[in-house]
């Protein structure tokens, strides 16, 4: 490495090393100039150059000046190619340090002593004037060393570059797996939640003991398996390329949505409506022909706690002719288009098993069948009631009221226009119906919009 020389020193001229003196004269020479030899007594023309020495330059005074600028030029472009070769040789060294190549490192730790020592030599014999250099010669070949040097420095970025990429490869590998991870732990927690373990508490409970709070935690229950459905099914839309605005306004007309998202509110009405549907029946409205024998509320509570730790799949398996598995099929063909399950998997397969009595062995039907287990849950827990149960329904463009509904997003209205007694805003859609337990008021969930219109002054 250089040294910096104090000013003091800078100003005295008579301190410089003859080098320092001698580059410094000839620094500044970008281009070479070509001298042609003609018997001795001749011009030299450096290849870098087009400029010419004068042709009354052939004294042996302007021949030995224009042979030592020459020299000079010569040395000097060996020396930058030195440096140029020191410089690829030291990206090679770095290159070889991750990953880790002692082989490598080797190779390139010599090519940097072995530039050095050549610079060193050079400088030696400039200091002792024992330069022995053809000017042309000496320059094509620094020409071709520094051309060579270049390329190796950019065959270095390249791979540099290559490896940056397949770093950034497998970091975005890795982070994928980790969101696979997550995405599995994440349902294995959803289907935690929506296990039995929260129908646990009914072990213990007895029947004169039950209250509209019960019925609300069961209601909670059934919903959270019914977004998990709405959840599924939206999937299966995507995949077979549906157009889910087109889908949404053909469930809700006219329904005007503040986000996107907010589409999946009009598949959890279509699904909770489907579902419910002949509710306040105390057959859940599957008799058509002859009507069934009415249970009393006891024995509705006991078929809610036989059924409540049950799994659906195996339950229907084993009572293909029960009042749940006629339900479950009853709902499934009513939820399920025949057209919406050719779209989903290319055939109608689960429905005919379905049609014939069968179950289909499917994650999709399976989730079905936990949602329906769900709903016919809360339906046997309601006529389990000592008061009598009912649902109901809000109708579009209905003003809001807290006292019967809930806002399902706060987000479907601008800023400022909350749950108040002046927001000026209607029923877009219920979303959840509403249930009624004696006097009791379960909220209806409505998505609100505000009014469009201007309001008629009379």
């Amino acid at each position: 490495m250089e040294t910096i020389k104090p000013k003091s020193a800078l100003r005295n001229s008579s301190n410089k090393s003859r080098l320092a003196r001698t580059f410094q004269k000839v620094i500044n020479l970008r281009t070479a100039k070509k001298i042609a030899f003609s018997n001795g007594v001749g011009v030299c023309v450096l290849a870098a150059s087009q400029h010419k020495l004068p042709h009354h330059a052939s004294s042996n005074g302007d021949y030995s000046k224009a042979k030592q600028k020459a020299v000079l030029e010569a040395l000097l472009a060996k020396v930058f190619a030195g440096v140029t070769s020191i410089k690829a040789a030291y990206a090679e060294l770095q290159m070889a340090q991750h990953p880790y190549n002692s082989d490598a490192i080797q190779a390139s730790d010599q090519a940097v002593v072995e530039e050095l020592r050549a610079l060193s030599e050079l400088k030696g014999k400039f200091s002792k004037k024992e330069l022995d250099l053809s000017p042309q010669v000496t320059l094509m070949l620094a020409e071709i060393q520094e051309q060579q040097s270049l390329m190796r420095t950019y065959e270095i970025t390249i791979k540099k570059l290559q490896s940056d990429v397949e770093e950034k490869g497998s970091d975005i590998a890795l982070l994928h797996k980790r969101l696979q991870d997550c995405t599995a732990f994440n349902r294995s927690l959803e289907r935690k939640l929506n296990a039995s373990a929260p129908l646990s508490m009914f072990d213990d409970i007895q029947f004169t003991k039950l209250n509209p709070g019960h019925f609300v935690q069961v209601l909670h229950f059934s919903l959270r398996s019914a977004r998990s459905f709405v959840k599924m099914m939206v999937e299966e839309m995507e995949l077979a390329k549906w157009d889910i605005g087109a889908a949404a306004e053909t469930i809700e007309p006219g329904a005007v949505f503040a986000k996107e998202s907010h589409r999946c509110f009009a598949f959890e009405s279509f699904v909770c409506r489907t579902m419910l549907e002949g509710f306040n029946s105390h057959d859940f409205g599957l008799s058509t022909d002859s009507p069934t024998t009415r249970l009393n509320p006891e024995q509705y509570f006991n078929a809610f706690k036989n059924l409540k730790s049950a799994h659906p799949k195996s339950f229907l398996v084993q009572n293909p002719n029960s009042c749940f598995a006629k339900f479950t099929r009853t709902k499934y063909l009513n939820l399920v288009h025949a057209k919406m399950e050719c779209s989903f998997f290319g055939n109608l397969n689960q429905r005919k098993l379905v049609t014939s009595g069968g179950f289909p062995d499917t994650a999709f039907f399976t989730g079905f069948a936990e949602m329906a287990r769900r709903f016919w849950l809360l339906h046997c827990l309601g006529f389990s009631m000592h008061q009598q149960v009912s649902i109901f329904q809000v109708k579009k463009d209905c003003g809001f009221s807290e006292v019967y509904m809930e806002n399902v997003s706060d987000e479907s209205l601008p800023s400022g226009e909350i749950n108040g007694a002046n927001a000026d805003v209607r029923v877009s859609f219920t979303v959840v119906p509403g249930f009624k337990i004696g006097v009791t008021v379960i909220q209806s969930q409505v998505y609100l919009s505000p009014v469009t219109t201007p309001p008629v002054i009379r």
